[in-house]
């Protein structure tokens, strides 16, 4: 008998309604034969409320209260389907997430999942019944409630689905699957019906919020299968795997973009050895993420370095380099946050010579201007001017042949 999980995000618990329509589309799989397991989400907009109430108290709460008050929200919506479980004659019954076994480090806010001890949610499932759990927490060795960060409940289902063996998880939320772009872009954008977990991390990567890139890597680390799905339509979605076995492969799957990016730029640096860990260290240590890097010595042995960050973090690392910049004795600091990230993606590029140049000819026939370049196997991302995002996503998914036919 086949089981499966199913995640259910906090659009599809987001009222009564709602609730009792994942219900049903629960005892369509049960009358099917299959043995599910369920992990929820709290309602939407439940976290926002909750960490909002704390935050009127105090502005820097202690993480270990916020975590415990946080994970009351998925606890909601758990006892909730439950409830409506038993409704439609289901056994059903709801755990938190220390109930359910998932044991984990002692990083609040950001804990990662170490084990599911899960052989009672499994005797559930055997005969019938249907565990439903929260997700997005656990518990550390000494008991203290613990959540993973935002997007966690993805990982608590993926986490739950290998520890249950099941075959497939089911994660539920408001769209039908991975589009080849973003259809509000692009209105000839088609849904992908299989992606790798290669080009699904990309995508996440670059800001498309279908997936939480940890559970992704966690899928793709035990073979697990997801099928991002609809709760709202009853129809297929895209299935994340390992790389199918077409013979022959499109160029690209996608195109995908992340506006919220900035570049800055530490001009004039003494050039030696180490001098990029002596820039890079302390942006590190400040917890702000790099991502596309480019360094190059000038004339008279100085060197320049180039990086984006995320822009919430902009002013943070100007503040940074500048004072590094006196350290240093570089010329002067430079920055920009209005650029953003174009990236084609696709495992086809590993059997197609000449993609990126492909990519170049088309944003310079759209007279726009590549501030960065990054590559990688399967994926080419160019930095641009925020301006011409929308322009060179349409014209990339238009020369790659990803326009679906009408």
């Amino acid at each position: 008998m086949m089981r499966v999980v199913h995640k259910y995000g906090g659009t599809s618990m987001g009222s009564l309604e709602r609730i009792r329509a994942t219900a049903k589309i629960i005892k369509k799989d049960l009358l099917l034969g299959r043995k599910v397991a369920v992990v929820v989400s709290a309602m939407s907009g439940e976290t926002n409320r909750l960490l909002g109430l704390a935050k009127e108290i105090d502005a820097s709460p202690p993480c270990r209260e916020l975590d415990a008050l946080v994970s009351t929200g998925e606890q909601v919506s758990a006892a909730l389907l439950a409830i409506e479980l038993h409704h439609l004659g289901i056994k059903s019954y709801s755990y938190n997430g220390y109930q359910a076994g998932f044991r984990t480090d002692s990083s609040h806010a950001r804990a990662r999942i170490i084990d599911v001890q899960s052989d009672h949610l499994i005797a559930h499932i055997e005969v019938g019944e249907v565990p439903v759990v929260t997700g997005f927490q656990g518990s550390d060795k000494a008991g203290n409630i613990t959540t993973l960060g935002r997007g966690g409940s993805d990982t608590s289902a993926v986490a739950l689905a290998v520890a249950i063996k099941a075959d497939v998880c089911n994660i539920y939320t408001d769209v039908d699957g991975i589009y080849t772009t973003d259809p509000r872009i692009v209105a000839q954008a088609s849904k992908i019906d299989q992606i790798s977990y290669e080009e699904m991390l990309e995508f996440a990567s670059l800001g498309a919020k279908v997936l939480q890139t940890r559970s992704v890597e966690m899928a793709m680390r035990f073979n697990m299968p997801i099928h991002l799905r609809s709760s709202f339509e009853d129809v297929q979605g895209t299935m994340v795997t390992g790389e199918d076995t077409a013979m022959e492969r499109a160029e690209i799957t996608g195109v995908a973009y992340h506006r919220d990016e900035a570049k800055v730029t530490i001009q004039g640096i003494p050039d030696q050895p180490g001098i990029a860990s002596r820039v890079l260290g302390p942006v590190a240590d400040a917890d702000i993420n790099v991502d596309v890097i480019v360094q190059n010595v000038s004339e008279q042995d100085y060197t320049d370095i180039t990086f984006t960050v995320p822009r919430d973090d902009y002013n943070a690392t100007m503040k940074l380099l500048n004072t590094l910049c006196t350290e240093l004795k570089a010329k002067k600091v430079k920055g920009d946050d209005t650029v953003a990230k174009v990236s084609i993606i696709g495992v086809g590029m590993r059997s197609h010579a000449g993609v990126a140049r492909k990519m170049f000819d088309v944003l310079s026939k759209e007279n726009i201007n590549i501030q960065m370049i990054t590559t990688s196997e399967i994926k080419v991302t160019v930095v641009v001017d925020e301006k011409y995002v929308e322009l060179a996503v349409r014209a990339l998914h238009t020369a790659f042949d990803l326009d679906a036919v009408s």
